[in-house]
């Protein structure tokens, strides 16, 4: 897997955001790239195209003729897959994704991996993008598209090399969490809570698998942790680097344009990380000053008669509630309706049945969508949106469940008036419901 000992990679489900952003700083790197997805359509095609990459579109043995030097297999790829079995018939050098960032990108630099079950990727750009502002020229790997950068991944001559750290499995060969692949230096652990039900069982599960994180920083490495977060103080017990914890008293005396007490968290998260990598509090507040936000955070995707629709991914209790909290603070005094898509592997499930209640009963009305991919789960595991709403409506709030992305916008439209924002949550399009409810009101 050496460098040195390849010049052409294959990337089996190319089309995945982490996926396609490492083979575009491949290509760029001079290596010959090519890639296979299923799903092969703009703007990720185009993206790739874009950059020389070739895209085979559905996976097939013969893709893989020209014996490519290396074959990164993602973590949604499983056995039976017809190219993951050429691989492994014929014996092809192959790696995972986060192997590839290691050993390609990270090694060698001042790698700081940013890790939590919330704010992943919001404190990851705010990061790289004080450490750029300041002048660092770090080098980053990010599960969004922040809008200071314009791009989730780039290489840079600074000495830090900053990525956002996922729990979640690596791939079918390597059940370990992501984030143990990417030899941290210092390691940002914003908070820990139940997530991803399809491959932890428990919250026990979950913090084993960010105790093998806590286990990989070096003696001279730093851990700067949610001192606030019991289950976070609880993983990194008897760690062996030094700790720095951090809460809301390390941002007294900053602001950011973003609203929302986990957003003050995540950038006294960088903060606290700016002053370690030697940053003044002048040069941290410039950077904050001028961070655009990412993509689907609190997005707004466009305003018709009055309403404003928003755009986020929050999918889990916790994220709901805070962020519905944030838009209120944003918007003060205006009428919110909050559009949920249980689309997430864990929300999909009737884990959070009663949490997600209570987070939706914070917004005025709600509209929640129908259960993705139902068939993959049996009847007893199933999230119940029509008693999800029933919950609701209990605590006194609109709540309307609704098999349609149409039946939503024909029901909502004409409930709405000027100064209302809708707030769309959602992991994945949730059927570009927000461009067809801006059109019916337009």
């Amino acid at each position: 897997m050496l460098t040195k000992e390849v010049n052409s990679l294959h990337f089996i489900a190319i089309c995945g955001t982490a996926m396609a952003s490492v083979a575009a700083l491949c290509r760029e790197q001079g290596y010959t790239v090519t890639g296979s997805d299923e799903n092969a359509y703009p703007p990720m095609s185009t993206f790739l195209e874009s950059r020389g990459i070739r895209i085979c579109t559905g996976y097939r043995e013969t893709n893989l003729d020209e014996r490519p030097d290396l074959i990164v297999i993602g973590n949604a790829m499983r056995r039976g897959n017809p190219e993951v079995e050429r691989v492994l018939d014929d014996r092809l050098n192959y790696c995972s994704l986060p192997e590839l960032v290691r050993e390609f990108f990270i090694r060698g630099r001042h790698s700081i991996v940013v890790a939590g079950t919330h704010g992943k990727t919001t404190t990851t750009s705010l990061l790289a993008w004080v450490l750029e502002s300041a002048g660092l020229a770090p080098s980053f790997l990010i599960g969004g598209i922040p809008n200071n950068f314009g791009a989730g991944a780039r290489l840079n001559t600074g000495p830090h090399f900053v990525i956002e750290g996922d729990e979640y499995d690596t791939a079918f060969f390597d059940k370990r969490s992501k984030f143990v692949h990417y030899q941290p230096n210092t390691v940002i652990l914003n908070n820990i809570e139940f997530d991803h039900a399809d491959i932890f069982c428990d919250l026990a599960a979950v913090k084993r698998a960010f105790r093998q994180l806590v286990a990989v920083v070096p003696r001279r490495g730093l851990i700067i942790a949610n001192g606030d977060d019991v289950n976070v103080r609880e993983v990194i017990a008897g760690c062996q680097s030094r700790v720095r914890f951090f809460n809301l008293t390390d941002f007294t005396g900053y602001t950011i344009p973003l609203a929302g007490r986990h957003n003050q968290m995540n950038a006294a998260a960088v903060a606290v990380c700016g002053a370690e990598v030697g940053l003044s509090r002048e040069q941290i507040q410039r950077g904050f000053a001028t961070f655009a936000g990412v993509k689907r955070r609190m997005e707004v995707r466009g305003e018709a008669r009055g309403v404003t629709v928003l755009d986020d991914f929050a999918h889990h209790p916790t994220a709901l509630v805070e962020t519905i909290r944030a838009v209120r603070q944003k918007y003060p005094g205006r009428r919110l309706w909050a559009l949920f898509e249980p689309r997430s592997n864990t929300t999909r499930r009737n884990i959070f049945q009663n949490e997600l209640a209570d987070a939706l009963a914070e917004a005025d009305g709600v509209f929640i969508g129908k259960v993705d991919r139902l068939h993959e789960l049996s009847e007893a595991e199933r999230l119940q949106p029509e008693l999800l709403a029933a919950a609701i409506r209990a605590d006194g709030k609109v709540a309307e469940y609704c098999a349609t992305v149409e039946e939503i916008v024909a029901k909502l439209a004409p409930q709405l008036r000027d100064g209302d924002v809708v707030a769309v949550f959602s992991n994945g399009s949730f059927g570009g419901i927000h461009d067809k409810l801006l059109t019916l009101l337009r």
